[in-house]
């Protein structure tokens, strides 16, 4: 576990939002030190100091210097900056040397999976960090889980990381690796009797207009002439 130490500057105002920028603007991240039933300490640090100790190790251990008083902490919680991702306010957590901490730690993949080199499948890192509990001075860096051994459709689980010294606190069965079969595209084929389909309204029409003009001719037609031989209508005498 890497330990370093750096230097910080106590602040007053706390919570004055102009206050903060201007340490911002100045190359300092507003923090906060508590923890250990002692008062809260409102500091500052350097930006370039703590964003070298983020890249090595963000659980390392940290001795804070500060006016007269000196702490030991771990970083507990950042914030950083929407846009620019830059960290704008740190809380320090005091810790023990001898008690027992909480923390979150990255679980490394090592290995050529055989489910992804033989069998074309794909390795899903579903849960990338777990928490552990451990002493100060026992918090590894990264946790490594060995998936050469993977095949298609199996997984591994928290159980399956050797924590070492450190107790792992998420549940045992929680899949952190799995290896899966690629998705195959289905290409859509146009339906066989989709000219079918489109050419029967035009069958329909053309019929309608058919029967549409025999119907015409129906109505339009002249009446037949009489035969010789045939006798007319008599008009009644009076």
């Amino acid at each position: 576990m890497q330990q370093t130490m750096i230097s910080a500057e106590t602040r007053d105002k706390a919570g004055v939002r102009g206050t903060l920028s201007a340490f911002r603007a100045g190359g300092r991240v507003p923090a906060v030190i508590y923890g250990l039933d002692k008062k809260p300490v409102s500091v500052t640090v350097d930006a370039k100091d703590i964003t070298v100790i983020l890249r090595q190790d963000p659980n390392a251990i940290i001795t804070i210097k500060y006016g007269g008083g000196e702490d030991t902490v771990i970083i507990k919680a950042m914030q950083r900056h929407p846009l620019t991702n830059k960290p704008t306010h740190f809380d320090f957590h005091r810790i023990s040397l001898t008690e027992a901490i909480k923390v979150k730690v990255h679980v490394k993949l090592i290995g050529e999976c055989t489910g992804v080199k033989l069998q074309g499948g794909l390795v899903e890192h579903t849960m990338r960090e777990v928490n552990i509990s451990c002493l100060p001075t026992e918090i590894p860096h990264e946790l490594e889980l060995d998936i050469t051994n993977l095949e298609i459709n199996h997984s591994l689980r928290v159980k399956d990381i050797n924590s070492g010294k450190a107790e792992l606190l998420d549940a045992p069965d929680q899949i952190v690796v799995s290896v899966t079969a690629p998705k195959e595209e289905k290409v859509e084929e146009p339906a066989a009797d989709a000219a079918a389909a489109g050419a029967e309204p035009e069958v329909v029409a053309a019929k309608g207009k058919k029967e549409e003009g025999a119907d015409a001719a129906k109505d339009g037609a002249k009446p037949a002439a009489a035969k010789p031989g045939d006798k007319k209508a008599e008009t009644p005498k009076k």
